[in-house]
């Protein structure tokens, strides 16, 4: 029969705008006008378009009646057909945020001992339901939840949940789906379920530390959890683990330092560690077969399971991540926590697509899920409920475990209000918390004007990006292997060179400026992605003597430290970390991911060198100047050769000099008259001068970062 054969589709797009699609067959009779009911209600729907797209027939058809959300339509034809009203493209528009933003901080399972309180924000659910599940049990039990305000289900059921595993069941669209909770706290192994935890249990008090007046205080040291004690040589107990990062006077081979006592002596200030909450890639049952970084978000409010002595277990993850952070607070340093707000690991399975699908993702202009991140989804921070889940993780996180700081990556997906709003939220909890994020311009549908970008900053002026001008002009580009930066020994990088050091902040030109203040800019040469500096000179320099190219590592490793703006070291940059030239290692094995802590033994004197420049810094505040005021008021160009570089820092009685030589022969330059104490030069670096200089003309050592205190 035709009509057997004859179906279509039905979206709500708008508020009061349903499109229809029929598909075109050589049998059917085209439809030409269409009414709406929801059983007892029947209204037609005015035709305002009539387009013909490869082989379906779009009508846009206009509704007069209010839609309820939540309350089951049917969209028939004049001849009878019928299909149920599914929700389209209106859960992105301004109007359904309007009238579905629910403020409230309950959304997740609240917990007493007594009751614990269900809600989640679905509003364009029919139904939804709560699945418990008891501890050690196979069957679980299903819970009606009720409608609410603002498209918010909630419920509360009677006695001590503790440790019952649970999910929510929500029909949408005629099709049940089950989904974890968003704001989950507490998962089983790889994250399969949620599960209700006493969080009370696990407190314990923040420990304080002296403030940190300006983000160009800190130093930052980069590593990931496993990477950091998995080595055979750590000295670490609990391996690539929560509890082996937290271990002190841990040593290696050589009977010295690794670890965290290694880094805490290495004079850092911010140890940074790559996302911890709780992503896909790594097997929890059996972590040690595979390997991830971690940027495959699942669960934003879990730390993962594969960095915990028993993933089973939902409290051991927790009590162990908290164990870590606060032997790094008891360690005297920070805490920078580096999350992925800009996409989730499978678009299609997330329970944000679950529980709201459509919402939390960008799509372009054809209706396609939009792919600036580059995983095949962006998250839509722009949308109140999107944003209100990051400002309210973020929270979480500083109140929670003592969170310190928060690195975001791919922070140019993410919206500038956005970023704004999670700066005051970090504000409201500490006066010193630093945020950084990656200002990179990615193509997602969001106004240029509106993107967390670098060529925004002056709309974020409290938040500082990763420099990749500084990056690219000291050591070459990042993404041309045999492009050799102003460290390499390229002078055609000096002017710019001049300008990175200076904090880019328009030192001789405004006109140069990146940043509007040195607090906004991070300055690095290497992190996680990428080669390493070290491979990056191997393959720069194939046939070079080793030692010429640990003077050109060491150079630019030195500029990032003695830099205007926030330095940023990647774990065992100090000791020529390698990973044997893999790019990204983003799922390579523990043996190109590890931090080699023989490495260390063996460039001890190097790893002295960069504890000593980074003395320098702490002690010498001309190298942390906190304003692009201060920087042009107290530093100046000193006449140099062609190639070098010689800045003068004159503040009160301390005056300053440092002359870079990227070149591979001795200079003959002239330095103000006086008797200057050598800080650093081709050989040490500290506080403590082993010689001094007479103004005038000297020779500057090849490859070579000096510094001259006046006495």
């Amino acid at each position: 029969m035709i009509a057997a054969e004859r179906s279509f589709l039905a979206y709500l797009d708008e508020m009061n705008i349903i499109t229809i699609l029929l598909p075109r067959t050589s049998q059917q009779r085209v439809s030409s006008s269409f009414y709406i009911t929801d059983g007892p209600m029947i209204h037609p729907l005015k035709l305002k378009e009539k387009l013909l797209i490869e082989d379906y027939y779009k009508y846009v058809c206009e509704c007069s009646q209010e839609i309820y959300f939540g309350r089951p339509y049917w969209i028939v034809d004049e001849y009878g057909l019928k299909t149920d009203l599914q929700m389209g493209a209106v859960v992105r528009t301004e109007a359904f945020d309007q009238k579905f933003y629910y403020p409230g901080n309950d959304l997740g399972a609240s917990y007493q001992p007594t009751e614990t309180c269900f809600k989640v924000w679905a509003p364009t659910s029919s139904q939804v339901k709560l699945k418990l599940r008891p501890p050690n049990s196979h069957y679980s039990e299903i819970v009606k939840m009720k409608r609410g305000d603002l498209g918010v289900w909630s419920v509360a059921v009677r006695g001590d949940l503790e440790r019952y595993q649970y999910s929510f069941l929500v029909q949408i669209n005629q099709e049940w789906r089950e989904a974890v909770d968003p704001y989950v706290n507490a998962v089983t192994e790889n994250g399969e379920a949620g599960v209700i935890v006493d969080l009370a249990k696990t407190d314990r008090p923040k420990i304080a530390l002296p403030f940190i007046e300006n983000p160009v205080d800190a130093v930052i040291y980069e590593t990931h959890i496993r990477d950091f004690t998995i080595h055979p040589a750590s000295g670490a107990k609990h391996k690539g683990l929560y509890l082996g990062a937290a271990e002190l006077d841990t040593t290696g081979n050589d009977g010295m330092s690794t670890g965290l006592s290694y880094v805490k002596d290495l004079g850092i200030t911010h140890l940074q560690l790559m996302p911890l909450h709780d992503f896909a890639g790594v097997d929890e049952r059996e972590w040690q077969k595979d390997y991830n970084w971690g940027y495959n978000p699942l669960h934003f409010n879990v730390p993962e399971g594969s960095y915990s002595s028993d993933p089973a277990c939902p409290y051991s993850r927790i009590r162990e991540l908290k164990q870590l952070i606060d032997r790094i607070h008891q360690s005297g340093l920070r805490v920078i926590m580096d999350v992925v707000y800009n996409h989730v690991f499978i678009r299609e399975e997330s329970s944000f697509e679950k529980i709201v699908p459509g919402y939390y993702f960008r799509y372009n202009e054809l209706g396609i899920p939009s792919n600036g991140t580059g995983v095949g989804n962006d998250l839509a921070s722009e949308r109140r409920m999107a944003r209100k889940f990051i400002l309210d993780s973020i929270r979480f996180w500083m109140e929670e475990y003592h969170m310190d700081g928060f690195r975001f990556d791919l922070m140019g997906i993410l919206d500038v209000e956005t970023m704004k709003q999670v700066r005051a939220v970090c504000d409201s909890i500490s006066n010193d918390a630093i945020i950084i994020g990656e200002g990179w311009d990615l193509d997602t549908p969001l106004s240029s004007d509106q993107k967390a970008t670098i060529a925004n900053q002056d709309k974020l002026a409290s938040i500082a990006h990763f420099n990749d001008k500084f990056r690219d002009t000291i050591k070459g580009s990042t993404f041309e292997l045999l492009d050799q930066g102003y460290a390499l020994g390229n002078i055609q990088y000096r002017d710019a060179a001049l300008e990175a050091i200076t904090g880019s902040i328009g030192f001789t030109q405004i006109g140069n400026r990146v940043f509007n203040e040195p607090s906004q800019t991070v300055n690095y040469v290497e992190c996680h992605d990428n080669h390493t500096l070290w491979d990056k000179l191997l393959a720069c320099f194939p046939n070079m003597d080793d030692s010429l190219r640990r003077k050109y590592h060491r150079l630019a490793t030195g500029l990032v430290i003695l830099s205007q703006g926030i330095p940023f070291l990647h774990s065992g940059q100090e000791f020529f970390r390698t990973k044997y030239g893999e790019a990204n290692s983003y799922c390579s094995p523990d043996r190109i991911n590890q931090l080699d802590w023989k490495r260390k033994s063996e460039f001890l004197p190097y790893v002295e060198y960069v504890k000593g420049l980074i003395e320098i810094r702490k002690v010498f505040p001309c190298f942390r100047l906190p304003t692009a005021e201060k920087i042009r008021g107290t530093i100046t160009s000193l006449p140099m050769p062609e190639s070098l570089l010689g800045l003068l820092f004159k503040e009160r009685d301390t005056e300053l000099i440092l002359l870079v030589n990227p070149l591979s022969s001795k200079q003959a330059v002239d330095i103000p008259m006086g008797d200057w104490l050598v800080l650093a030069d081709h050989a040490n670096a500290g506080i403590t001068p082993k010689t001094a200089v007479a103004g005038g003309e000297i020779a500057i050592e090849p490859i070579s970062l000096n510094v001259f205190l006046k006495k």
